[in-house]
């Protein structure tokens, strides 16, 4: 999506940067992606709350139960991000791979989810600006995707995937990126239930809770009419993406259904569950397709909080999506 968005002024380095392969595995998406079957109510992010200081000591190592994207290394494994900073608005490359801390190796072998070895999003310190991007992978394990963030300042990028290996669990790892040039800290947007992305009005109905397992609905209307005829988005009808103001806990949630199962209709309803690893201000980021393009809307809520009244809709609450 085309939306230019404010984003924060962390600016942090990153991992060393690596060499470029030759391209094989997944090609970019001409839209962008989501993904499969939920784990506990989300993927990359466990029913619990942030640990405590001891356990984010822990946090390199196997099993630690922080939230998703929190730590560059979890579950054995680690982001090693080859990018340090990309220029605000021009075209960049972001370089990457996943390596195995036993074998210090990049691991080649991943489970597909929604059709996709891995899916990698890059988001503002602000929650402002999302992408939803799709890299290739070459045959040495480094993947690379190309990207174009609109203004300077702070991002997280995650890395959310399964490793291909027996009763393995999904992994969201995320690291820093620095985007250089003049940075403007923009506030988080206003809590609201409604808004409008090209010409399209979608509302959130239910609440996000911390601890516990909530529905969250959205509705589409185009042209004041409801939309029933949303087209599969790698294999579902709308893909939702949480993060925590503040720290960037990643929480990746399902859609209740998929296209052909003989009960989830194309619209204008998209359902989810989602738990909150803790109270506080999040960002949900909705992908959806239709009319053949993907488009996003964001929404700022409160896990444990008061739900807000219905609000007008507001122009420009779109996150956007980059190639």
């Amino acid at each position: 999506m085309q939306t230019g968005l404010k984003i924060s002024a962390f600016a942090v380095g990153l991992a060393a940067a690596f060499g470029s392969a030759y391209a094989v595995g997944d090609a970019l998406d001409p839209a962008v992606a989501p993904k499969e079957t939920a784990r506990n109510d989300g993927h990359g992010a466990k029913d619990h709350p942030a640990a405590e200081e001891s356990a984010a000591e822990e946090g390199a190592g196997k099993g630690s139960e922080l939230p998703g994207g929190l730590q560059v290394s979890d579950g054995g494994f680690t982001l090693d991000l080859g990018t340090e900073r990309v220029e605000a608005g021009e075209p960049a490359e972001l370089r990457f791979a996943v390596v195995d801390e036993d074998t210090s190796r990049n691991v080649t072998a991943f489970g597909r989810e929604h059709g996709k070895e891995l899916h990698l999003i890059v988001a503002s310190n602000d929650l402002t600006t999302y992408r939803h991007l799709h890299p290739v992978r070459a045959a040495d394990g480094t993947w690379s995707a190309p990207v174009e963030l609109p203004e300077a300042g702070g991002y997280r990028v995650f890395a959310d995937f399964t490793p291909d290996v027996k009763n393995a669990e999904g992994v969201t790892l995320g690291a820093d990126l620095a985007v250089s040039g003049d940075a403007r800290p923009e506030p988080l947007p206003r809590e609201q239930r409604t808004v409008t992305v090209d010409g399209y009005e979608v509302t959130l109905d239910g609440a996000l809770r911390p601890g516990s397992g909530s529905e969250l609905k959205l509705a589409l209307e185009k042209d004041g009419r409801p939309v029933t005829d949303l087209q599969p988005y790698l294999g579902a009808y709308g893909h939702l993406v949480a993060l925590r103001a503040g720290d960037l806990a990643y929480l990746h949630v399902h859609p209740n259904g998929e296209p052909g199962d003989g009960r989830t209709k194309p619209g204008p309803e998209v359902s989810f569950t989602a738990t909150a690893p803790s109270k506080g201000a999040y960002r949900l980021f909705l992908d959806f397709r239709h009319e053949g393009k993907v488009r996003t809307a964001a929404f700022t809520v409160h896990a444990g909080g008061a739900a807000p009244e219905k609000s007008a809709p507001e122009h420009g609450e779109s996150a956007g999506h980059g190639h």
